[in-house]
């Protein structure tokens, strides 16, 4: 007897009735259709067209401190991904238009959002690589940040740290910021830079999506 069950929810009989009561020649036809089908969907779920959300979390430490943690999907392999997060050329590929190593210090990585600026400038950022593990582990802290950024006695203690690991092809980036305080002023930071650290590991994600940033484009 037909389950007429089945039939309120579509049209024909279920899929798998109806390769049973099909010939050889249909069935491949059936088993052939479906394999493409499926093949496109999961080709479409793939494609590098779009990123995940970046997931942002936050932790109250036992001495009431906050340590944020924002991570990503990138598509890109885990040698690029490291490229871009600890060399001046990575940076200027996604982050910035100006990096360069500091000539007094090789583990100072000085960048600035102004093209024209030098070494050393009022807007520039430095930022201390405090550890490196090549392709897993990069530790650091702020230096120096641009002339008048808000908190910046607080800021300056705070240590980050980027982690990647393997997904599949692709790269999971961990951005873990740790070390702001229970005052005004971190508090203030974390309302920033939750929101700020999302961009920038967004801009990440671009990157290995689109390819380079072109500073020159208005």
């Amino acid at each position: 007897m037909q389950n007429r069950t089945s039939d309120r929810y579509c049209d024909g009989p279920p899929l798998s009735l109806a390769i049973a009561q099909a010939g050889r020649r249909d069935r491949l036809h059936f088993v052939n259709h479906y394999t493409a089908a499926f093949a496109t969907l999961a080709a479409a779920l793939a494609s590098p067209g779009t990123a995940e959300p970046v997931r942002v979390t936050t932790h109250v430490e036992a001495d009431r401190s906050q340590t944020m943690v924002h991570e990503a999907i990138v598509d890109g392999a885990i040698a690029d991904v490291w490229t871009a997060i600890s060399t001046p050329e990575g940076w200027m590929s996604w982050a910035v238009p100006r990096a360069w190593i500091s000539p007094v210090d090789a583990d100072v990585l000085e960048t600035s959002y102004d093209s024209t600026e030098r070494p050393g400038d009022p807007g520039t950022i430095q930022q201390r690589f405090i550890a490196r593990i090549p392709s897993r582990l990069l530790v650091f802290r702020t230096i120096k940040a641009p002339e008048g950024f808000p908190h910046w006695e607080t800021y300056r203690r705070v240590t980050s740290v980027f982690e990647l690991e393997p997904a599949g092809r692709q790269t999971r980036v961990r951005l873990t910021s740790l070390g702001y305080p229970d005052t005004d002023a971190g508090n203030a930071l974390v309302g920033f830079f939750g929101n700020g650290n999302a961009k920038t590991l967004e801009n990440l994600q671009r990157r290995f999506l689109t390819g380079p940033v072109d500073w020159n484009k208005p």
